[in-house]
C-alpha cells in the first residue's frame, strides 16, 4: 500500500468505533418500505442532488452504470474535503460488505472443481474452532442462516476494539471470541446476519486447499477478472487516489475516518479495497457466473427471506454471497455494505450485461447517522437500478 489513510484521535477512534459498536446493531436492521422513483436520467441525476442537499449528507457520491458496453459515470460533491478533488472512478475505496460476494465467488469456484462442498460442515473442515455449531455447513454460513454467533457484537471483542481500533488480528483471533457463545437458533431455521460467517467461509476455503486466502483472491478472483487494483489489507494503509471516508453529523464537520479501523478486523467479511471499475467487473462476472460452473450458480440463486445489510434497493433475498433486489422496474443481483467513512451498492442483472456501483463516502446507514439521508440514498439506488434498466 502507499500511502496511511488519516488517523483520527483517540477521542475520535472511540467515538467512530462506538460507532462501530452502533454499526453492529444495526446491520441487523430490517429494510425499511421504499418509494418507488423512476428510471430516466432527469430523475437520477436529480436524486442525486437531493441527497446532497441535505445538511448531513455524505461529503461526496460516485455512481457507475452500464448497459452492455456502454458506460455512464456520476459524481457529486468531493472525495476529499481538504483538496476539493471530485470523486473518480479509479479512485480506491473500502467495499465493506461487498467483500462477502468475493468469498462466495472463491467458494463456488472449489465447489465447482470438487475441492470444497456445500455441505462440508465447520467441525470436518475447522475442528474445534466453534465446536457449538460443528454441525453447520458451508452452504449455511455463506447464506447467513447456520446460526454463527456475530463476533461484531461480542463485549470482549468491542473492548479490545476500543483499546487501539488500528491493531491486527488474525481470523482465528476474531472467531475465537464467539467460540464459546451458544447459537440462537438451530441451523437452518431462519436467516440472520452474521460477520463471522464469512471469516467461517474463508477459513473453511484455506483448510481444503492449504492456501492462503489472499492467495485464493488472487487465483480464483483478481487474476481471472483482471482486477488489479484490488487488494485484502492488513494495515490502516489506503493506496492512492483514494476516496476517503468521513464521519458526519449535524453538529460537527465531518470527520475523515478512512483509517479509523484496521480492515483486517473485517477480513473476508468487509475488508477488501477496489475501485468502482473493479466492483462493476467483478459483479458483472459474479452474477453472471462466469467464474464457476450452471449447478454452482443455480446453488447461488437459492433464495431465503433475509435483507443485506444495509438494505438494498426494492425487496431483498439473499442467495449465496449475494441479494436479490427486486424494484417495481426490474430485478438485480449483489450486495451492499458499510463501513466506517463508506456506504456502499453493487449490483447487476442475472446475464451480466446491466450493473449499478454505488458509493457514498459517509456511513449513513438506518439507526446511524440522518434517517432521512439513508432513505434518500436507498432511492436514489433504486434510481440507479431502473436507470440501468430501461
Amino acid at each position: 500500500m502507499l500511502r496511511n489513510g488519516m488517523d483520527v484521535g483517540r477521542r475520535g477512534n472511540a467515538r467512530t468505533l462506538g460507532g462501530l459498536a452502533l454499526l453492529v446493531a444495526l446491520i441487523l436492521v430490517p429494510a425499511a418500505a421504499s418509494a418507488a422513483p423512476g428510471g430516466t436520467g432527469k430523475q437520477l441525476r436529480s436524486a442525486l442532488d437531493e441527497v446532497m442537499s441535505v445538511p448531513d449528507g455524505p461529503p461526496g457520491i460516485s455512481l457507475l452504470i452500464q448497459r452492455r458496453g456502454e458506460k455512464q459515470f456520476l459524481r457529486r460533491g468531493v472525495a476529499n474535503i481538504e483538496t476539493g478533488t471530485r470523486p473518480q472512478r479509479g479512485q480506491h475505496y473500502r467495499i465493506a460488505s461487498m467483500s462477502k460476494a468475493l468469498s462466495g465467488a472463491i467458494v463456488l469456484k472449489l465447489v465447482s472443481r470438487d475441492k470444497l462442498e456445500l455441505d462440508d460442515t465447520i467441525g470436518e473442515l475447522l475442528p474445534g474452532v466453534l465446536p457449538l455449531v460443528d454441525d453447520v455447513t458451508l452452504g449455511q454460513v455463506l447464506q447467513h442462516t447456520g446460526s454463527v454467533p456475530d463476533f461484531i457484537k461480542d463485549p470482549a471483542f468491542l473492548a479490545e476494539l476500543e483499546l487501539d481500533p488500528t491493531q491486527y488480528m488474525t481470523p482465528l483471533e476474531l472467531v475465537g471470541f464467539v467460540a464459546g457463545t451458544e447459537p440462537e437458533f438451530d441451523p437452518g431455521e431462519r436467516y440472520e446476519y452474521s460477520d463471522t460467517d464469512n471469516l467461517v467461509v474463508g477459513l473453511m476455503a484455506e483448510a481444503a486447499t492449504g492456501m492462503p486466502y489472499d492467495e485464493l483472491l488472487e487465483r480464483h478472483v483478481y487474476s481471472k477478472l483482471g482486477l488489479g487494483d484490488t487488494t485484502l489489507p492488513d494495515t490502516i494503509a489506503m493506496p492512492d487516489p483514494y476516496m476517503r471516508g468521513y464521519h458526519v453529523s449535524a453538529h460537527a464537520p465531518p470527520e475523515d475516518v478512512s483509517g479509523a479501523l484496521n480492515p483486517a478486523l473485517a477480513w473476508a467479511s468487509g475488508g477488501i479495497v477496489s475501485t468502482a471499475v473493479e466492483v462493476n467487473r467483478f459483479f458483472r462476472a459474479y452474477v453472471a457466473g462466469d467464474l464457476f460452473k450452471k449447478r454452482e450458480r443455480r446453488a447461488q440463486r437459492q433464495l431465503v427471506i433475509g435483507s443485506s445489510s444495509p438494505p438494498g434497493p426494492g425487496r431483498n433475498r439473499a442467495g449465496l454471497g449475494l441479494f436479490r433486489y427486486k424494484t417495481h422496474c426490474g430485478t438485480v443481483f449483489g450486495h451492499t455494505g458499510s463501513y466506517p467513512g463508506y456506504r456502499v451498492f453493487a449490483a447487476s442483472t442475472a446475464n451480466g450485461r446491466r450493473s449499478v456501483v454505488f458509493t457514498a463516502n459517509a456511513q449513513i446507514v438506518p439507526g446511524s447517522g440522518s434517517q432521512e439521508v439513508s432513505d434518500l440514498i436507498r432511492h436514489a439506488q433504486v434510481d440507479a437500478v431502473c436507470h440501468a434498466l430501461r
